[in-house]
């Protein structure tokens, strides 16, 4: 059945992405319940629902421009604040929470792998996609879904069951602290704080958060600027590294793995950006709007994974990614939440982690914005940045492991 607006249809397709994220975002700000819903799941719900109503279309073009653009612009323009020195200095309690998360991801992710590679196909690059997004969120899952190729309806069907699932999990996460049984057995005292202190009439904590801020021409200029230069020079370099490593055919592991490593354009695009940020950390802190621009190119991209959600795919072709993701996520809670116990951290503190790790940094953010744990924003934006980075490297490592597996 064909879908009101065609797939050639590239304006109505732009001005449906961009615009969609603008409402996402404005919802957000504007009403509680759409803040403590947030925009991400807004956006990816949205554009789910239109597809499956065939209003937009399940494949475009367009769509295809926004992996291959947008993802890698927005990739540096987020990580200009994954400074390494500041993310140890400021946030190393949180990040030894989020690395027993991203532990939790690796043991679900190897399980439910062991258990089901012989009734899903190409369940290794699957695998090493769904390793990647629940470290570091989305954009891991993109630049890992193009480093190994997986065909694009189990990419479709994949998305499916990873947009369901993390929808899920976020409406979890957001119930736990009105859960009686987690009051009573965890510390909470940031949400002990909000409600002693309430909130102040007719705003949300997402527009006191994303307020506005000095930014001027030069910003924009020097953001924009270096997220192109950086993501040319890094595509580059991996094209480079590419052609000169012979990996191809090849049964030398460590030239696959070297390939894997210096020939993947996105694990170059991270490092390249890490590396500068750390080491021209003043020139990058001077820059003002690279955390909004970064984030509302990450809103678009909700919407992209949102429209190939197609429902009936997920039921026909592929229902044990459904249970394929969710032992992954419930391993990453039981880790997160069983070892945040033990070693004493806040009821708080581990649902962004978590959330942190199975959606990336900008919904974990988002999420505490909602809630008005204010502390936590610049943490566990930090952190999950982080994941950003580990993310893509953890899950081209467990790639290979799962490829020699099949």
């Amino acid at each position: 059945m064909e879908s009101l607006i065609k797939p050639e249809e590239t304006w109505l397709l732009w001005a449906f992405l961009a615009g969609w994220a603008a409402v996402s975002i404005y919802l957000e700000q504007k009403y509680k319940w759409a803040s403590k819903v947030s925009g991400a799941i807004i956006a990816l719900v949205g554009a789910m629902v239109l597809a499956n109503l065939n209003v937009i279309p399940t494949a475009s073009p367009v769509y295809d421009a926004v992996w291959v653009y947008v993802i890698p612009l927005a990739i540096p323009l987020l990580l200009f604040q994954a400074n390494l020195k500041k993310i140890w200095n400021e946030s190393g309690k949180l990040l030894f929470l989020f690395l027993i998360s991203s532990i939790g991801t690796v043991a679900g992710v190897t399980i439910a792998f062991i258990t089901l590679k012989d009734s899903i196909p190409y369940l290794d690059r699957i695998g090493a996609m769904m390793t990647g997004s629940y470290i570091g969120g989305g954009v891991n899952f993109a630049a890992l879904a193009g480093k190994f190729e997986a065909p694009g309806e189990m990419v479709s069907a994949a998305t499916v069951a990873d947009n369901l699932m993390m929808a899920i999990y976020f409406f979890v996460l957001i119930a736990i602290p009105s859960i009686t049984f987690f009051r009573n057995k965890f510390k909470t005292p940031f949400i002990d704080q909000v409600e002693k202190e309430g909130n102040a009439a007719g705003e949300t904590q997402a527009s006191s958060y994303w307020k506005r801020k000095d930014i001027s021409l030069k910003d924009i200029a020097f953001a924009l600027g270096s997220a192109f230069v950086i993501v040319g020079i890094s595509f580059k370099l991996a094209a480079i590294f590419n052609g000169m490593i012979e990996s191809e055919g090849s049964n030398n592991t460590f030239l696959i793995i070297l390939d894997g490593i210096l020939g993947d354009k996105y694990l170059m695009l991270t490092t390249i950006t890490v590396l500068l940020v750390t080491v021209f950390h003043r020139f990058f802190d001077k820059i003002h709007g690279s955390q909004e621009l970064g984030t509302y190119l990450i809103y678009i991209f909700f919407v992209v994974i949102g429209v190939p959600a197609s429902i009936p795919l997920l039921v026909e072709a592929a229902p044990l990614l459904l249970i394929f993701v969710a032992v992954i996520v419930l391993f990453n809670m039981l880790f997160t939440f069983v070892f945040g116990r033990m070693f004493k951290f806040n009821l708080e503190e581990m649902i962004v982690a978590s959330n942190a790790n199975i959606g990336g940094p900008t919904t974990a953010a988002a999420m505490a914005i909602a809630r008005g744990w204010t502390e936590l924003i610049a943490p566990i934006m930090l952190v999950g940045t982080l994941g950003y980075i580990i993310g893509n490297y953890i899950g081209s490592l467990m790639g290979y492991w799962f490829q020699s597996m099949m």
